[in-house]
């Protein structure tokens, strides 16, 4: 796979060689690349110069086949510091949606971690298939189609991410599969969903509990004329953090 990129931030992930990529600004054809190196530029047949670059993961995150919507990368970055996802990290995640979320997880757990994902549609799960097999990461996921609010045979998990619209119903279970003092975060739309998640987060065996809100504004960099976007991303998520304990009881 290479990225294409055009002025002004477009870009096309395609494969080299085969048939013609066709734009906006002419076409290319796709033999052309073989054997040019990352970073040369190529012309269209509009004589429009592009870039070869050699696509990363967040490339492949951005550009995955979607049905539901993508947790964005301003969230991502800071989900996976905040679960302390690293190579050898065991990882469970409840809400594969496309697949784009489990893919960040895969390329940061690897070689010696694995991600343990579910999903209750099978449309789900077969496009994350897709994606992660494009990104080259298939070996470090396993997906499961399953109701997460049933029982999940992993335990010790280091970490667990959940992503469904009732996320305080998966809590427990959840709890279950954490090693002691693991990392819990949580994804929602909605404040009456953190207040929800929170609450249960409570009662079910958790600490330091705290929810967040990032907001990203672009900088348009110009010479006397440097300013802040007119446009920005605004509301995409609440996060929830937690870790959980086990409480001594004694006799």
């Amino acid at each position: 796979y290479v990225l294409i990129y055009l002025k002004r931030g477009k870009t096309w992930l395609i494969k080299a060689g085969g048939s013609k990529l066709h734009t906006h600004v002419g076409y290319l054809n796709l033999d052309d690349l073989v054997g040019k190196k990352y970073g040369e530029t190529i012309k269209t047949s509009l004589d429009e110069e592009m870039s070869i670059l050699e696509p990363t993961t967040q490339d492949f995150i951005a550009k995955s086949h979607r049905g539901t919507q993508i947790i964005y990368p301003k969230d991502a970055g800071l989900i996976t510091t905040k679960m302390n996802v690293h190579s050898g990290t065991k990882v469970v995640e409840v809400g594969t949606g496309s697949g784009a979320f489990t893919t960040h997880l895969a390329n940061l757990v690897r070689p010696d971690g694995h991600v343990y994902s579910y999903d209750i549609r099978e449309d789900c799960i077969k496009l994350a298939e897709g994606n992660l097999r494009r990104a080259g990461l298939s070996e470090f996921v396993t997906l499961t189609m399953m109701d997460a609010k049933d029982e999940i045979n992993i335990r010790d998990a280091d970490a667990a991410m959940i992503d469904v619209g009732d996320p305080w119903s998966v809590v427990e279970t959840v709890w279950k599969t954490l090693k002691g003092g693991g990392l819990l975060s949580s994804l929602s739309p909605t404040m009456n969903q953190v207040e929800k998640i929170t609450i249960k987060l409570e009662e079910s065996g958790f600490t330091d509990i705290e929810s967040v809100e990032l907001l990203l504004r672009n900088i348009e960099a110009r010479y006397g004329k440097t300013r802040p976007a007119m446009r920005m991303i605004g509301h995409t998520a609440y996060l929830t953090f937690a870790r959980k304990i086990i409480h001594n009881i004694k006799s």
